[in-house]
């Protein structure tokens, strides 16, 4: 079966994109600087889609029936995970032969899977998670350059082919993204819950401190204003993905309280020494990641 995404240049490709918020309206806008042949959208609020086709950000909104996503040779779901699944079920009929379709969710869970087992022979289904978020929500959020030189994380499965994984991986690096990096859903969503579900609730919990007055703002420097950059988050979306993923996010919630309750005892102990060890151990650590 001759598979599209695989035979052509991005530049004579159509792509459908699903979900057209921040990140998928900033999909939208780097494709067309990549000047792909044609871009298709859809969302749940059909004024949103509007304005995406009266803006140049795509060339048609997919019909309600879903009959023109037989167009689509790489369809992008960025919508909440639960929501995918559904898609899929709904548009199954309408999915082009050898059409591959990837996603943007920040929690895998079982979907891969699922979506795996619902597509014809012939689709292929392969995760994707661009790590390239940014401060607020929605489409007026959206900007083509939040994937340069962000990390692309690829979830194959062991039904994904290697042909799959190293167009998703070039994908990656078309879109700006300086690496991509391969892991188990399992792997992903654990470590997602430490490196992205775990500061996005320590902002949110900063600002809700009862510490929080009227004289805060005037208190703020660059260390408040960076801890507390993601507090303003969008809570449908990260409701959904805190409680996708919580066992994972329970347990790093544990690790951090562990860390709070060692800051406390030395400080309640008057024991320089090990709150100097602590921040020892994180300044190493810290310029490893950067």
């Amino acid at each position: 079966m001759i598979k599209q995404y695989q035979e052509k240049p991005l530049r004579d490709l159509t792509f459908a994109i699903v979900g057209l918020g921040l990140i998928g309206g900033s999909y939208a806008k780097a494709l067309r600087n990549l000047k792909v042949r044609k871009i298709l959208g859809m969302d749940i609020s059909h004024g949103i889609a509007r304005a995406c086709l009266n803006a140049n950000m795509i060339d048609e909104i997919v019909e309600a029936d879903g009959s023109n996503l037989k167009e689509a040779d790489v369809i992008i779901c960025s919508v909440y995970p639960e929501a995918i699944v559904g898609f899929v079920r709904q548009n199954v009929q309408n999915f082009a032969e050898g059409m591959l379709m990837t996603d943007a969710t920040g929690v895998k869970g079982t979907m891969p899977h699922d979506i795996q087992a619902l597509l014809p022979e012939g689709c292929e289904f392969i995760s994707g998670h661009p790590m390239a978020g940014r401060q607020g929500s929605g489409l007026g959020m959206s900007d083509a350059a939040i994937f340069n030189n962000s990390n692309y994380i690829i979830v194959p499965t062991e039904k994904n082919s290697p042909e799959a994984v190293r167009w998703l991986e070039e994908f990656a690096k078309a879109l700006g993204c300086a690496r991509s990096v391969k892991v188990s859903t399992e792997d992903h969503d654990k470590i997602i819950a430490y490196t992205s579900d775990l500061p996005h609730i320590t902002a949110v919990a900063l600002v809700n401190s009862a510490s929080y007055n009227e004289n805060t703002q005037y208190f703020i420097a660059g260390g408040f204003r960076d801890a507390t950059r993601v507090a303003d988050i969008n809570p449908d979306l990260w409701s959904d993905l805190f409680l996708s993923n919580r066992a994972n996010v329970i347990a790093e919630i544990e690790n951090y309280q562990n860390q709070l309750e060692r800051w406390k005892k030395a400080i309640e102990n008057n024991d320089r020494e090990t709150l100097k060890e602590i921040m020892r151990e994180a300044g190493p650590r810290r310029r490893q990641l950067y």
